[in-house]
Order: C-alpha cells, then structure tokens, then sequence
C-alpha cells in the first residue's frame, strides 16, 4: 500500500558501533555530572537528525521513523543513556540484528523506564521480526509510547504504519491524521501520503483526494501524492487536470526511469484524449520493458476490449 520511503540512512557500520561499547559502559560507572556530559557527547555522535521515513507499501521493509529526542525535563543523565540505547538499536534495526537490538533497548528501559523513544522502537523491532506473537506485543509497545508522550508525531505515524500492516485501516488512519496534522514534525508530508493510502484502502476517493493535495500544499515534490491524484483524477473523468499532474511527475522523475505504472497512466490519458500516436508509443514501450508486470496485463486486457472501462 505505502513506502518508507526513502528511509532514514544509518551511516555507521559494525566497527563503528564496536567501538563505543567500552565508552557505553564507562559513562554508566561515572558520577552524575560526568556521566550526563559524555552521555550527551556520544548521543550527538549517534543521531544527528534522522527524520522522515516515507515508504510505498506501510508493509515493507523498515516503513518507520525514528527519534531518540528526550521527552521531559526528567533525570537527564539517565534520560541520555537511554537515548544513546536507543539510537544504538535504531541502527542494529537497520541491519536486522534485531536480537542485539532488543538488548539494547532493554537497556534503555533501566536507565529511564518512561523514556517514549525507547516504547517506539521496540514497537517497530517487533513489528519487523513479523512472528504472530511479536507483532500483538508490538501494539502495546506502541500504545505505551503515545501514552508517555501524547505529541510524539512519528509514535503516532509509525503505529498507524503497524496498524495498516494489520489491515486496521480506520485506526491507522486516525493515527495518519494525527502526525499529519502536526504543523513542524518534519515526517508530516510522508504522514499525509500514509494517510491518503490508507484512505483508498478504506475505498474513500474523496477523503484521500484530501490527504494527497494537503501532501502538495506542503511539498509540491511528493511524487507519491502526484501519483496517486492522477489516478483519481482519471476516476472522475478530469483528463487535463490529470495531465498537468502527470507532466509535473514525469519532471520529478527525470532520470530515475520511468515505471510501469506512470506508463499506464500516459497510456490511459493519451486513450481519454484520443491520441493514438503517444496511446501506441507508451504502450509498446510498456509491453517491451515490463512485459510481467500488472500494468502490461491490465493494458492486454484493454486492448482485447477498448470499449470496457480499465480495471
């Protein structure tokens, strides 16, 4: 259904992580005041802004966002220890050492026990190893962390990402809203394009014709959204509206390729304008470069029947 995007790339690699280990340690066998300022140190080496995590399909691989921001004014020493866990299984996540993750975060949880980030990424390691039982522990993991910390917009976005991973499309979308609607949470374009799909799962056209143009109010670059609104613009029969929307994507796709969904698009708004020539151009170059594909099935099957609507 969606894609995380475009996920935030974790830089360092084992040796890096390696190396901090001794210094992990050490920091939690200081006094207070010293362990606060090498805690706080090696936190800003580990995460430097990860932000938004935009998938194509909510059930992917990693379709989640990740933070480690403190969330009070609680023991902070404690507080960045457990930020700099966090962060630690946030990048074990990444490479699917999940087992050492968890650790990791269960660390977290003894430094500071009410620590919302730490809630989240043990909702999303769960979520990821996929078993049956992993993935109802996950859903009070999420809970926990948006009843910790009731703003925390990507908790928010990364449950609605479980919940539409479990085909409960009404509740990820009341969680989609949420961070969608969080002005400054920099995740909020990928929340709205979230939202918008699950919206067509909910086969309600209009509600995430919606949540696509607030995607493009906020971000005139989201392809996701530009996608997803020439399709329904075709629906309602809006040809040239579409094709705006449809050149506009084809510039922000420039020199990525062009994919066969965007091909049958042309194909369908080309046969809505009745132009043969571009119609027959797009469709051969969709038969000979993505012959397998559903797009190529769906455009043979119109062709058997031009006169039936497309499917």
């Amino acid at each position: 259904m969606m894609t995380p995007k475009d996920s935030c790339q974790f830089k360092y690699q084992k040796p890096f992580l390696s190396a901090f280990k001794p210094l992990i340690s050490a920091i939690e066998s200081l006094a207070t005041p010293k362990r606060m300022l090498l805690a706080s140190a090696l936190a800003g080496l580990l995460v430097s802004g990860c932000q938004s995590t935009t998938t194509n399909d909510l059930t992917g691989s990693t379709p989640y966002q990740t933070s480690t921001r403190p969330t009070s004014d609680r023991n902070l020493d404690q507080q960045e220890i457990a930020r700099v866990r966090t962060s630690l299984a946030a990048q074990y996540i990444r490479k699917n050492e999940l087992d050492t993750a968890q650790r990791q975060l269960e660390k977290a949880f003894a430094a500071d026990s009410r620590y919302a980030p730490a809630y989240d990424m043990m909702g999303v390691l769960l979520q990821q190893e996929g078993s049956r039982i992993n993935l109802e522990k996950a859903d009070q993991y999420f809970k926990k962390a948006i009843a910790l910390d009731k703003d925390f917009e990507q908790a928010h976005n990364n449950y609605g990402v479980y919940l539409s991973q479990m085909k409960r499309y009404k509740e990820a979308a009341a969680q989609f809203e949420i961070a969608g609607a969080a002005l400054g949470y920099e995740g909020r374009i990928g929340a709205l394009e979230n939202l918008g799909r699950t919206y067509l799962q909910l086969e309600d056209h209009p509600a995430a014709a919606k949540a696509f143009l607030r995607a493009l109010d906020g971000n005139r670059n989201s392809i996701i959204a530009h996608i997803e609104l020439v399709d329904l613009l075709l629906e309602q029969q809006r040809v040239q509206q579409a094709q705006r929307l449809y050149d506009e994507t084809l510039i922000l796709v420039q020199g990525q390729g062009i994919s066969p969904r965007l091909l049958l698009q042309g194909i369908k708004i080309a046969a809505a304008q009745n132009n043969k020539t571009t119609r027959q151009q797009l469709a051969q170059q969709l038969l000979s470069a993505y012959p397998l594909s559903d797009e190529a099935k769906q455009l043979k099957t119109w062709l058997n029947n031009p006169e039936a609507p497309w499917k």
